[in-house]
């Protein structure tokens, strides 16, 4: 189940989550089951992550779970960066009580789930017309329509006398945000920090992911 959403950056979401890492694509790969039938998956590092701050209903008017990963180096670390030095830092809905600032998160929490959920941003691809972006079909080809084949013809009517608004025209195409559900959990390696899912995840090589279980 694929749920595709348009956002400016990761925001909370409205449910909470039991567990949860962040992770680096690494890209896709395949393996043979049992049966000898090849299975698509893709590699994920996951972790390790580290909690940096907790906020409570009393404090804060909301749970969550704040965490970081991937730990800058000492002469990177600006002076905003002290007091969490890492590259990325996420929320999530979770129970605070349940989690110690400090706590390392790595992919070994996830030696018992069955699925996940998986979200980043999808390839940017640029601006891109019509025809690319929408699956257009473009102009006729004869009776004199040189130089505009992939043109995506009129926008509008003269009654109302106006572009309707959420009218599929040329745009930005890709990096949104995108969230894949239920996701087959296939095998996990401990010792690299890698977490292998069934099927494919937003992203190119190295977009960031948030892996989740409600």
């Amino acid at each position: 189940m694929v749920e595709n959403r348009a956002m400016p950056g990761f925001q909370l979401s409205g449910k909470r989550f039991m567990k949860f890492i962040l992770g680096l694509k690494i890209g896709m790969s395949q393996i043979f089951d049992e049966n000898g039938k090849h299975v698509p998956v893709t590699l994920i590092e996951a972790g390790p992550c580290e909690v940096t701050q907790l906020k409570t209903k009393e404090k804060d008017d909301y749970e969550s779970v704040q965490i970081g990963f991937l730990k800058l180096k000492d002469k990177k670390v600006k002076k905003s960066q002290k007091s969490k030095p890492f590259r990325y830092l996420r929320e999530f809905k979770a129970d605070a009580s349940e989690y110690k600032k400090g706590q390392k998160i790595d992919v070994s929490l996830f030696e018992d789930i069955k699925s996940v959920q998986v979200s980043g941003f999808s390839k940017g691809k640029g601006f891109a017309g019509g025809v690319k972006r929408w699956g257009f079909r473009g102009q006729p080809k004869t009776r004199g329509a040189k130089g505009s084949l992939r043109s995506i013809g009129s926008i509008g009517g003269s009654i109302p006398p106006r572009v309707i608004k959420g009218k599929k025209m040329p745009g930005r195409m890709g990096f949104e945000r995108i969230t894949v559900k239920n996701l087959e959990v296939v095998k996990i390696d401990k010792k690299n920090n890698v977490l292998m899912v069934k099927g494919a995840v937003p992203g190119r090589k190295g977009t960031l992911l948030e892996i989740m279980v409600k």
